[in-house]
């Protein structure tokens, strides 16, 4: 087997060794980034709503008492504030969304479906717990959802959901005595979600990887061409050479040229070594002759 050959047999094996370790770590450092990219969306809206919802109740729920006494207006009420707020920026970008998911919702547009009713639960099991990351299937693709829990933490909220006859009349007049009632303190009555879609900064990270690769690629390809230049023009070619003559030599052939090196590094002194052997041989054969 040729020299070049082994070297190209060793050099393609390290390459897609190489090639293949460092693809799979770099794909697995952009697809964790882009999910990073997606949760600081997600946290970004959550946080958008928790300042609508502190706005509601600190500054317009207090303007809107007067008229809540001759009807009931949800626009005092915070997660109604924040879900209508978030909706206006659902309207442009359709696949986020966000949503105070309850269990026994006032409004019955607030009601948990079947996969809201599963992180609800896991709120309730552990209650430490302060959030809730998790991906889901959805018609627009695959999706990440941020999840924080509805506690009722004071007495404020019960006015409106501990008993019909507690709560305002015009409430009960507008949603109805079936639902959003029986909430006790510190009860997890739900949870604020926030759906954020995963397949754009996938995307992103699929096109960067495939450019990182063919990038990589085109370098191992140019370093290959380089080496094997070098290695033809600095090793190859002075000992194919050199091989030529020792065959000659070897042969008895007395003119056979004398190699001159051309450089100081192994190669040259190989060739130096070899003449000095090729003139004793040539002056061995001569007195041998005349003997």
């Amino acid at each position: 087997m040729k020299l070049l050959l082994k070297f190209n047999l060793v050099f393609i094996t390290v390459f897609l060794l190489g090639l293949g370790a460092t693809g799979f770590v770099t794909r697995e450092l952009l697809q964790r980034n882009a999910q990073e990219e997606v949760l600081q969306h997600a946290r970004f809206m959550m946080e958008k709503a928790l300042a609508v919802r502190s706005y509601t109740s600190t500054q317009v729920a207090p303007l809107l008492e007067t008229q809540m006494k001759y009807s009931f207006l949800p626009q005092s009420v915070p997660a109604f504030s924040a879900t209508e707020v978030l909706a206006k920026v659902q309207k442009n970008y359709p696949e986020y969304s966000y949503k105070e998911a309850t269990l026994n919702p006032t409004n019955p547009r607030d009601r948990a479906v079947e996969w809201e009713v599963d992180v609800i639960s896991e709120f309730r099991k552990s209650t430490t717990t302060k959030e809730f990351v998790g991906q889901r299937d959805t018609p627009a693709g695959r999706s990440l959802y941020i999840a924080r829990p509805i506690r009722i933490a004071d007495g404020a909220c019960l006015r409106c959901h501990s008993t019909v006859d507690a709560a305002p009349k015009t409430l009960v007049e507008k949603y109805g005595p079936a639902n959003g009632f029986g909430w006790h303190v510190d009860e997890i009555v739900g949870a604020q979600l926030v759906s954020v879609p995963m397949a754009v900064p996938l995307q992103r990270a699929e096109r960067a990887w495939g450019v990182f690769m063919a990038l990589l690629s085109a370098v191992f390809v140019v370093i290959a061409l380089a080496l094997n230049g070098m290695l033809w023009w600095m090793v190859i070619r002075p000992v194919t050479r050199l091989s030529a003559v020792a065959d000659r030599v070897s042969r008895g052939d007395p003119s056979a040229p004398a190699l001159v090196p051309a450089s100081r590094d192994e190669i040259g002194v190989l060739v130096q070594s070899f003449a000095r052997m090729r003139k004793s041989l040539v002056q061995a054969m001569k007195m041998l002759e005349t003997a």
